[in-house]
């Protein structure tokens, strides 16, 4: 079951299916994460940097639809003359509206010094620096970035497990299990193989 469950024709049907339901995104389409991914060119702008950060802050804890529909406000309320009383009434969480107002504010240095990391652990190791980033959180913004990284959610965690096959293998959502972290890279390692498609691309669609 195992190995049918994580086959080529299994990931590419799931590929389709989340496209034909229009689901097919995170912050970005499927699509502009991949070209994302694969061009070693891509450089975000300062606002682009800000824009994928504030996302990465708003998804955490919250359903993807609802992440959206907040992200989108609070952009549209930063393009304008706003306070952060005004973004708090958008949404109602202090630490994440203080995070957001810091980037926002200081995105072109911030930006650029993401950009002079020489290598993805310097850029993670900065990112995770930054207000309102955890482990995880980072890791997402790296990915709509660009970088061909995985970020080791709850729901990556659980398809790690079932992958592994091994019933005594359990989550800590507080802390990711190196065993744990190895029945995912085991999994996504397989799921490269069997597709042929970057590791990231391969995250953004099992998320």
């Amino acid at each position: 079951m195992t190995n049918e469950m994580f086959s080529k024709s299994w990931f590419f049907n799931l590929d389709k299916t989340l496209r034909d339901c229009g689901l097919d995104s995170d912050l970005y389409s499927f699509d502009e994460i991949l070209t994302r991914i694969t061009d070693d060119k891509f450089k975000a702008t300062h606002d682009e940097f800000a824009w994928c950060a504030i996302y990465s802050i708003m998804a955490s804890g919250v359903k993807q639809k609802t992440a959206k529909i907040y992200h989108k406000r609070i952009m549209d309320k930063l393009l304008q003359e706003h306070t952060k009383e005004d973004l708090f009434q958008i949404f109602k969480n202090t630490n994440k509206i203080n995070a957001i107002c810091e980037i926002w504010d200081n995105r072109d240095k911030i930006c650029d010094n993401y950009y002079n990391c020489e290598t993805l652990s310097g850029k993670l190791s900065f990112l995770r620096k930054l207000p309102g980033l955890g482990p995880i959180t980072k890791d997402h913004l790296a990915r709509n970035l660009g970088e061909n990284m995985v970020k080791y959610d709850i729901w990556v965690q659980r398809l790690g497990i079932i992958y592994d096959g091994n019933p005594q293998l359990e989550m800590d959502n507080a802390n990711l299990k190196p065993e744990v972290k190895q029945a995912c890279d085991d999994m996504f390692n397989h799921l490269i193989r069997e597709t042929g498609l970057p590791r990231g691309y391969i995250d953004v669609v099992l998320f």
